[in-house]
């Protein structure tokens, strides 16, 4: 079964540090990952390819195959996924050709990107031997607004042509797509543009933790009173998007495939002015791991893709307009690669089960009936028959998937024994409400045969020898029951008590109550752990790697070592007469060596240290990994020395900007036309990211009383004005509006026949996302429309800035998105060692603006983390702001620098993110770090820090590969910076 996690690497920047997140998802019991590449980011400037450094593919495939996950590539070329124009580049925007069309201009524009891509890709695949396995073109290409009988001719050549752009690079492992409308567009045999294997796309859960928008039409100009905003609530359950008939609609739409869920909901993102993604992962948290996943294996799913599984970060700009910096995702693993979500082990226990049962794979699914098998009529009951084995899976649900209530059933399931009434030794099964289980008949544990089991399976290996262990578990309270052959022998209880034992005919009958407490049954030459789902968490089935090809990958012949230990284990082998682990440890630990399939085991190595172990009651090996945390010297940042620089002096009446563009175009080929005398979109010059500065020159008649602006910055955004250096005011942002209609007065008089100069710094939050057809994330940012009272449009002539260079951007190692328009950004001041020598000391938090403006500040430390511990960090701001959807106290935003990378985006007044995790590899654990922040201050008071620190988030004893830095150049002149 291929069970994998979406995992992108363009939004965890330190390639050293993907082996630890796909060692992570292993750990899971995971098969493999699925992964975007950004076209926007490797070709932002068109006919660039940029193949190395943080976006190595290469270095991706390595990590990949040195932890055995094979691999999903989705190289788009648009790939959704919360990113700006949906991975689309800046310059592909301003063509003359609907995006995502089969408009020769916009696939020329692919060509390279494509043939760049499927060339790497296709040095990957299994074929020779690397980890990919499947490759998908495009993405989620299922809907067309306005056209009834999708997909239309034109809409199926453009998918043929992408596919043709694969097949031409020489890829040869099956293309596969995910119709997230589930009409079994693309299957074999649809015709044109058909792929190897259909996949669906599904979002059930929906994303009821954020700010739900409406669209907007792209040639409007709207205002926040055109969205529908609804509160969070990420403990109601929606139900209208609960499927039901996946199976019967995969055999109608694409039988000749296996049932595939390229992308299934594992969190949601946020946006401005919403909720902490924390909340996210409570929308889908571990009771909704339970109901809607076993939902989709109760549909016999034997590809299942889950987005995300960790999420990282929209580092550099590179997030759409309605996310803010984080995409953790309310993934299993957070933002900062933790694994502390119960989400986690909830996930580890359901893909390990499916690891070791292949029987599910060839098992026909049923249609779920509520009362069915003798269950109340509160229940429903989804068989998955044996068709070649005497296996049976009964996936027990609620009727009403959401429902909190406790149902006490019995069940009559057909065993080789015959019909039985589950549980026999009297009693009844508890069912919690949000919760969903798997019922095994006649499961087979490698030769021994287990007739039924109420309670669930994670795992089961062989030992040394003929000896097998099984490890079930359930709820703490809940009854279960189990039964074996008779001739197996008579079990016997080798730890723990309260356990009833039965004979019935020719079977043995196990009955327990389900605590804390482990228990022990032993049949022979089968041990059967009896857990608690809690304590099931802490045990981890290792794969022992095999022989080449198949090495690190899962296979359904590797051998098994099963460990209980702690917060996480890597991976396990054998060492002689020694078991050597790797993993990771928050607390001093307790490591017990369960089953594993060498004899005469001695020792067991962690992380290389040799163990002090004894032998349990129970004859296995236990150690203690001691956890003793070092003394951590984590700067205070508000007490560093700072220096400033005022980075707007743009707003000086001396300010010269001869040598910015001149916004003299006429026309555009934006769907939105132009509304001004010359052109003023941004992206018509090459601007896409970052912070926006228009400069508009005009001659004063006396007449100017009111200044008029329709401006575009994307959700969130925000602007100032200055006339000359006189502060006009600020549109502060709004989680409702992408765009603004603003009437400024101009309360001092000017003189007549002075030249002015009107400075707008704009907020660019990224474009939207798209749906086919819509050109939607096309819609301009800038100035869309102006009026100065007294003058004519044509008596101002505008000039425009963005990042230094716009396409043909400065910064090749950290691409196109990751530098703004302000002063400081231009001439790389956010670099390592910046020329501060001669700058102003001046400290964010305790001094700050005393007016409105832009300060750029910076300052430097040294960190010095032992060798051995994983330390995630996070910059925390402290805001003053009430962030769950109500806005207040003072209007500033900062950008948060780290060496040169952009890792964080603050808003103080919108909210919600205040604190920003970076990775080690950004950060340099073993030396010296720069930081840069500016601080825009948008009152007439100005604004100062109301607190900024450097916090670890955990301490953790790891067995992780420390990973070396990100490339981090420093500051050089930058040519042609103004």
């Amino acid at each position: 079964m291929i069970f994998s996690g979406e995992f992108h690497p363009f939004r965890l920047p330190v390639p050293d540090l993907w082996l630890d997140v796909f060692q992570k998802i292993k750990a899971m019991g995971f098969t493999g990952v699925s992964f975007y590449v950004d076209w926007g980011l490797v070709e932002g400037n068109p006919g660039h390819v940029v193949r190395d450094g943080i976006w190595s593919l290469d270095k991706f495939f390595q990590a990949a195959t040195e932890a055995g996950i094979y691999l999903i590539a989705r190289p788009g070329p648009y790939i959704n996924a919360e990113t700006t124009a949906g991975g689309i580049p800046g310059w592909v925007l301003r063509m003359n050709a609907t995006v995502r069309s089969d408009d020769p201009e916009y696939l020329n524009a692919t060509s390279n990107y494509m043939s760049t891509l499927g060339s790497i890709i296709e040095k990957a695949q299994i074929t020779h031997g690397g980890p990919v396995i499947l490759v998908q073109p495009e993405n989620e290409f299922t809907t067309w607004p306005g056209v009834t009988d999708f997909p239309s001719q034109m809409n199926k050549e453009y998918m043929a042509d992408v596919e043709n752009q694969l097949l031409d690079a020489g890829i040869t492992v099956p293309l596969i797509v995910n119709d997230n409308e589930v009409e079994g567009y693309w299957a074999p045999g649809s015709g044109l543009g058909a792929v190897d294997i259909y996949g669906i796309d599904a979002y059930p859960m929906r994303y009821d933790c954020e700010l739900i928008q409406s669209n907007i039409a792209i040639n409007e100009d709207y205002r926040g009173a055109n969205y529908a905003v609804k509160g969070a609530n990420p403990s109601v359950w929606p139900t209208y998007k609960f499927p039901h008939n996946w199976q019967t609609l995969h055999e109608q739409q694409s039988p000749t495939t296996p049932f595939a869920i390229a992308e299934f909901q594992g969190g949601s993102g946020e946006g401005w002015g919403g909720v902490l993604e924390e909340m996210c992962g409570e929308l889908l948290n571990e009771e909704a791991v339970r109901v809607v996943y076993k939902n989709n294996y109760s549909f016999g799913v034997k590809i299942f893709n889950i987005y995300m599984t960790y999420g990282g970060t929209n580092w550099g700009n590179l997030g759409y307009m309605n996310g803010y910096t984080s995409y953790d995702y309310g993934a299993a693993i957070t933002e900062e690669r933790g694994i502390w979500r119960e989400k986690f082990s909830e996930e580890k226990l359901e893909a390990n089960f499916l690891k070791v049962s292949p029987a599910y794979l060839t098992a026909t699914p049923g249609i779920g009936v509520n009362g069915s098998y003798g269950a109340p009529a509160s229940i429903a009951v989804t068989p998955l028959l044996g068709n070649g084995t005497h296996t049976n899976f009964y996936v027990v649900r609620q009727a009403d998937f959401s429902s909190t209530d406790n149902t006490q059933y019995t069940i009559n399931l057909p065993t080789s024994i015959g019909n039985v009434t589950i549980p026999q030794l009297g009693g009844s099964l508890t069912l919690y409400g949000r919760d969903s289980k798997f019922h095994v008949t006649d499961y087979d544990l490698g030769g021994i045969n287990l007739i039924y089991s109420s309670a669930e399976i994670l795992t089961w290996a062989r030992g040394a020898g003929s000896t097998r262990v099984l490890i079930l578990y359930g709820g703490a309270g809940e009854r279960h029951e189990f039964a074996l052959a008779r001739h197996l022998g008579n079990p016997t209880v080798t730890e723990g008590s309260g356990i009833s034992i039965k004979q019935k005919g020719s079977t043995s009958v196990i009955q327990w109550e389900v605590k804390p407490d482990r228990r022990i049954v032993r049949i022979g030459d089968l041990e059967v752990y009896l857990l608690w789902r809690n304590d099931a968490y802490n045990y981890w089935p290792l794969e022992v790697t095999a022989a080449e090809p198949i090495g690190n990958f899962s296979s359904p012949s590797k051998e098994l070592i099963l460990v209980k230990a702690g917060y996480l284990m890597r991976s396990a082998s054998l060492c002689g007469e020694n078991i050597c682990l790797t993993g990771d440890v928050n607390a001093t630990t307790e490591v017990e060596l369960i089953s594993s399939p060498a004899k005469n085991v001695r020792g067991i190595l962690f992380n290389g240290e040799k163990l002090k172990t004894s032998t349990t009651g129970t004859k296995t090996l236990s150690a203690t990994v001691d956890y003793n945390p070092p003394r951590l010297d984590i700067p205070v940042l508000e007490d560093l020395s700072w220096k400033y620089l005022d980075t707007l002096p743009e707003i000086a009446t001396s300010y010269d900007d001869s040598r910015w563009i001149n916004c003299s175009k006429t026309s555009t080929n934006n769907p939105r036309e132009l509304s001004t005398p010359t052109n003023l979109y941004a992206m018509d010059y090459g601007f896409h990211t970052g912070s926006l500065i228009y400069r508009g020159h005009f001659t004063a008649n006396g007449q100017e009383s009111n200044l008029w602006l329709n401006v575009s910055g994307g959700t969130g955004f925000s602007h100032s004005v200055w006339l000359n250096d006189m502060f006009l005011g600020s549109w502060t942002g709004s989680s409702a509006n992408s765009t603004v209609i603003q009437d400024i007065p101009i309360t001092e008089d000017l003189a007549i026949g002075r030249s002015y100069v009107l400075t707008i710094l704009i907020d660019n939050m990224g474009q939207d996302e798209e749906a086919p057809g819509t050109d939607v994330i096309k819609f301009p940012k800038g100035i869309l429309n102006y009026e100065l009272s007294g003058h004519d449009q044509s008596d101002i002539t505008w000039k425009v800035t963005g990042n230094l260079g716009g396409e043909q951007y400065q910064d090749l190692i950290r691409g196109p998105l990751n530098e703004g328009s302000m002063y400081a950004e231009r001439q790389g001041y956010h670099y390592p060692k910046p020329p501060n020598a001669d700058w102003k000391v001046s400290n964010p938090v305790k001094t700050g603006l005393a007016a409105p403006g832009v300060g750029f500040y910076t300052t430097s430390f040294k960190l010095e983390i032992p060798d051995g511990w994983d330390v995630p960090m996070s910059f925390v701001f402290n805001s003053s702001a009430n962030t769950h959807n109500v806005q207040g106290g003072p209007n500033y935003r900062c950008q948060l620098f780290v060496n040169g990378y952009q890792f964080g985006k603050y808003i103080n007044n919108l909210g919600p993110q205040t604190s920003y995790p970076v990775p080690e590899g950004i950060l340099n654990y073993s030396g010296t770090n720069y930081v840069a922040i500016t601080l825009w201050a948008q009152d007439a008071e100005g604004a100062q820090l109301g607190g900024f620190s450097l916090v670890p988030t955990a301490v953790i004893r790891s067995g992780y590969s420390k990973p070396g830095l990100a490339p981090q150049p420093s500051w050089t002149r930058r040519p042609g910076a103004y």
